[in-house]
């Protein structure tokens, strides 16, 4: 019997979760807080529960809610998203992705990715028909050669899928990034998918350049955006999409029939929470204390890096401590040092391996702290 996605493995996340649980590792692999979400949210929740809220949402989203998003992304952007008829509320931004593929690519699609890649994007491609046409970002900085991604374009290529600030590297697209993006999708009438769960995680007084800034570039886009990575509750899975109506038409099409609705007392108290700016725009401040409070602890290591523009991951270059490969120093981290990382080349362009694992500096001081004295002392 055939199945649809034959070469797909475990995702490396649950793998190296799974050996930290082993081997009572400290775990800076898998990408979630080790802190409590903010009491007030998670009070507004319950009540919502005891109100009553506690049966099918709409299928697009609590309307509150949407309006509430599109009051925060005016606010942000300077660009009004129609709350009626432009966002739909999703169980978390990979759901809000994999739809948004589901709506537009048939049988021998190309899709463009930079990698190193958010895992989802090429399986999700791959069962829908499409064809996944890799390009790799070049390290250290991970910068895009403007030049081969329009040599790699063909008559067949019907969407781009960008992701910033950039997991796993921490990187983001400059506005100059984003204008070369404008104007390929241009002048190849191409379709867009930009992932920015990270949007508020952002560094060194950096500017996130949403694709909705770009007129021409949000008329061909779906923004798919995460509330768990905002707000500290990942098992929570929710957040959202925003495209022009005639591409969220199509959204909702499938939207209706994977998940029909989302978590009904999660969205009352997200639409409450987000008439409190400060409770995102808090963020980059929040995480750039973590960020360099960690970096400063292992400065001496033999570990190299360049900080990370935006995200709560730090990528750390180990190629002056060891000739492994990423996937055996990481696992060998893991069993003997006690401490759980991502390897980086599972997700780059013929798993081409550049010495590096990805640690979630989205701890508390005692975790950062335990971490540190365990790569120190490597």
């Amino acid at each position: 019997m055939k199945f649809k996605l034959p070469n797909i493995t475990t995702s490396i996340f649950a793998v190296m979760s799974k050996m930290a649980s082993e081997y009572n590792a400290l775990n800076l692999s898998q990408g979630f807080p080790d802190f409590k979400s903010d009491p007030i949210l998670i009070d507004l929740v319950t009540q919502a529960m005891k109100n009553g809220y506690n049966q099918y949402a709409p299928m697009p989203g609590d309307i509150v809610l949407r309006e509430q998003i599109s009051l925060k992304t005016i606010g942000l952007y300077n660009k009004f998203y129609n709350p009626e008829t432009e966002i739909t509320i999703t169980s978390g931004a990979t759901q809000a992705i994999f739809t948004a593929i589901a709506a537009i690519i048939k049988q021998g699609d190309e899709v463009v990715i930079f990698t190193p890649a958010y895992d989802c994007y090429q399986p999700t491609i791959e069962l829908f028909g499409g064809k996944t046409i890799p390009i790799q970002l070049i390290p250290p900085l991970f910068t895009l050669d403007w030049d081969e991604i329009d040599e790699k374009i063909t008559n067949n290529t019907k969407l781009i899928i960008i992701n910033t600030p950039h997991n796993p590297s921490g990187m983001m697209f400059s506005e100059n990034d984003m204008i070369h993006l404008q104007s390929l999708v241009e002048k190849y009438d191409l379709l867009v998918i930009s992932d920015e769960v990270y949007e508020h995680i952002i560094f060194d007084g950096n500017i996130h350049q949403s694709a909705v800034k770009f007129p021409k570039l949000a008329s061909r886009t779906f923004i798919t955006v995460s509330f768990g990575k905002t707000f500290h509750n990942t098992g929570w899975k929710i957040g959202y999409c925003m495209a022009p109506e005639s591409l969220m038409t199509e959204f909702k099409k499938v939207h209706q029939f994977n998940v029909f609705s989302v978590n009904t007392p999660i969205q009352k108290a997200l639409a409450n929470y987000l008439k409190t700016p400060n409770h995102y725009l808090k963020l980059s401040s929040f995480y750039q204390q973590k960020r360099d409070l960690f970096l400063d602890l292992i400065k001496d290591s033999g570990f190299k890096f360049i900080p990370s523009q935006g995200t709560y991951f730090q990528m750390l270059d180990y190629s002056e401590i060891s000739d492994e490969s990423d996937i055996s120093f990481a696992e060998r981290l893991t069993k003997e040092n006690k401490i759980a990382t991502i390897p980086i080349s599972v997700f780059n362009t013929n798993r081409e391996d550049f010495k590096q694992i990805r640690i979630c500096f989205a701890k508390t001081e005692e975790t950062l702290k335990k971490a540190a004295n365990i790569l120190n002392s490597i």
